[in-house]
């Protein structure tokens, strides 16, 4: 009977001595601890596998810091008929310049009062616009600020169908800031019609959604090959998405961040095409051109001669059959160029050389 007794008591001993060990090995040593419950959670870049590590990953690390949030914000009155200032919507910039030079959409700053610009590193700074250009849907910001990242433009006439694309914004508001969808270039040159306008765009199957407008569209070598726009997205189609090519973009930020504006050229008169004429139920041939119904006294056609009634057959020897057609030749030429135009005038064909002029600010396109 002792002995057992004895035994049972060495047991609670020798277990209370251990467990005294134990606890005090894991109060006292913190490396040992460490050593054995505080494994590396995150990976370095270095640790990272290939096939984790992709170019899209590095692309998106070096163009996230450069693509910002833009608030647009403009005064409304309320139920009181008092004055206040409301956002009216939020879009993406990409900074382009250390001096706080942004490119972003004409739309996404459209009737603003104020732009307040959001950084990927939690500042937010009042922006002033430059330049717009509602034509090409471009437009540049400015902003004071330091440290700022800057985006690398690259060559988009050397993109090809098929290679990777990454496009960076923020979709759907700021709660979604910086948000990176991958795809492919599904198509090259584009060409959509926007109102009277077309545009040679490239198109993507990565996500471009409202609020992604002014972001960036990023090469596999972490280049900005096109300003995203949702202003021209296809509504109520999965995958499809446009961007206006950097190579187009860069000439016309540049004229913004300069002159505020963009100068284009005009002939100065009122079209009518064929299937203008046929919507009205004017009977009328003519002659696979466009009818000019008016044109504007001192404007380019004037001083070359030609006057309402003339029907334009070619522009710089394109034939023009529509007001798009025409508009479109246009767009190709620069102020003070000369352009040869075949009209037709009382059946006979006569040529006139147009020297263009700059748009005057209070022209309506």
């Amino acid at each position: 009977m002792n002995k057992s007794i004895w035994k049972k008591s060495a047991n609670i001993f020798v277990c209370g001595l251990l467990g005294a060990a134990i606890l005090v090995a894991g109060c006292g040593d913190n490396k040992t601890s460490a050593a054995v419950h505080d494994k590396p959670a995150v990976k370095t870049e270095q640790q990272l596998s290939a096939a984790r590590n992709t170019p899209i990953v590095a692309a998106a690390k070096k163009v996230g810091p450069a693509v910002v949030g833009i608030t647009n914000k403009a005064y409304v009155r309320d139920f009181f008929n008092r004055t206040q200032l409301m956002e009216r919507g939020t879009g993406s910039g990409v900074i382009y310049d250390k001096a706080g030079y942004i490119a972003t959409n004409n739309h996404v700053l459209e009737g603003a009062s104020e732009i307040i610009v959001s950084l990927p590193d939690g500042r937010t700074v009042k922006g002033k616009v430059l330049g717009a250009d509602a034509v090409t849907d471009l437009a540049v910001v400015k902003i004071d600020a330091d440290n700022l990242t800057v985006a690398t433009f690259g060559d988009s006439d050397t993109l090809q169908v098929g290679e990777p694309a990454i496009a960076i914004g923020n979709p759907l508001g700021l709660e979604f800031r910086g948000s990176v969808t991958a795809g492919v270039i599904s198509a090259l040159n584009r060409s959509i019609e926007v109102g009277e306008r077309k545009f040679n765009l490239i198109q993507t199957d990565a996500a471009i959604n409202p609020g992604n407008s002014g972001g960036a569209l990023v090469n596999a070598d972490g280049e900005v090959v096109g300003i995203n726009s949702a202003k021209v997205a296809v509504s109520g189609v999965e995958g499809i998405g446009f961007a206006i090519p950097i190579n187009t973009a860069k000439p016309i930020l540049q004229e913004l961040a300069e002159r505020g504006r963009v100068a284009r050229p005009y002939l100065g008169a009122s079209l009518m095409d064929q299937e203008i004429a046929n919507r009205y139920g004017f009977e009328i041939n003519l002659h696979g051109g466009i009818f000019l119904v008016k044109v504007v006294p001192g404007s380019p056609a004037a001083k070359a001669d030609i006057r309402p009634g003339d029907i334009i057959l070619s522009f710089n020897g394109n034939k023009v059959k529509t007001a798009l057609d025409l508009r479109t030749a246009l767009s190709k030429c620069k102020v003070g160029d000369r352009a040869e135009v075949t009209i037709m005038r009382n059946g006979q064909r006569e040529s006139r050389t147009v020297v263009l002029e700059e748009v005057p600010k209070d022209y309506g396109n």
